[in-house]
């Protein structure tokens, strides 16, 4: 295959996704995903919820591992940054987060093999465009790393990056150990929103798009939106029931501060 033929293959393969993460999103609204507060029997077999995250989350740090490992630009300072960024993320999400989570909850295998899926091919589009594509077709410059666009969306990425692990502590910590009881969270961003956790990781992909100044980190944050924000929907639905009181008074948003 042609470079330029490869560059157009690409293009639709983006195009493709998009079409695809807006199914999912339109999907979502209808049918709750398996996992986590609303796994049900109905998904199937389900394993060890921290093994299920170690083993959705990892392909995606080996392929852009992988795909910047091999690349001839790897050296250079723009992509070991857009690398070590976007591996801070899933270094997290693979080898830590997992291990923190507590009780003995479930996850579905088959929401755990879609997960594969998509990691493989995210893992695909953001390493291959970063590092192989982009360094022929649209080069990144040096002086990047002092390009606005570059310093915004790392500032916001990390932004965003401290919310999503400040929210998951908030949410380990809800509970003491014994206690079954449900609580509603309330300290950091979930004074806005009941899916502070996913606003931080849209916040972050939002960041990566604009550092990246790519169509491949548009389709992330796409993706990322097109799933977290149904589901966000879901939980705010759930927490609505649980906590109608505290919902009249806080009038808390599902995702977006002040907006949705």
């Amino acid at each position: 295959m042609t470079h330029l033929n490869s560059v157009e293959f690409f293009n639709d393969f983006l195009f493709v996704m998009a079409l695809v993460g807006f199914i999912v999103f339109v999907a979502l609204y209808f049918v709750d995903a398996g996992y986590g507060k609303m796994r049900t029997d109905k998904w199937g077999p389900a394993i060890n919820n921290k093994v299920g995250w170690f083993l959705m989350e990892m392909p995606v740090f080996i392929v852009m591992l992988y795909l910047w490992g091999v690349s001839p630009v790897r050296g250079k300072v723009p992509y070991l940054l857009f690398f070590l960024i976007f591996q801070m993320h899933y270094f997290q999400r693979s080898f830590i987060f997992p291990f923190l989570m507590r009780g003995n909850s479930k996850m579905p295998i088959i929401i755990m093999g879609l997960s594969v899926l998509w990691n493989l091919i995210n893992g695909y589009i953001q390493g291959y465009w970063l590092f192989h594509i982009a360094p022929v077709y649209n080069p990144y410059p040096t002086d990047w790393v002092l390009d606005p666009r570059f310093i915004i969306g790392t500032v916001v990425f990390i932004a965003g990056f401290i919310i999503n692990l400040h929210s998951d502590h908030v949410i380990r910590h809800l509970r003491k150990p014994g206690d079954t009881n449900h609580y509603l969270p309330k300290l950091g961003m979930y004074k806005y929103v009941t899916s502070a956790n996913y606003f931080g990781e849209i916040t972050e992909w939002l960041g990566f798009a604009i550092l990246t100044w790519s169509w491949a980190g548009v389709l992330f944050f796409w993706f990322s939106c097109c799933n977290l924000v149904p589901r966000a929907n879901s939980i705010y639905l759930r927490y609505e029931k649980e906590f109608p009181d505290e919902f009249d008074r806080k009038k808390l948003k599902r995702i977006i501060p002040f907006i949705y």
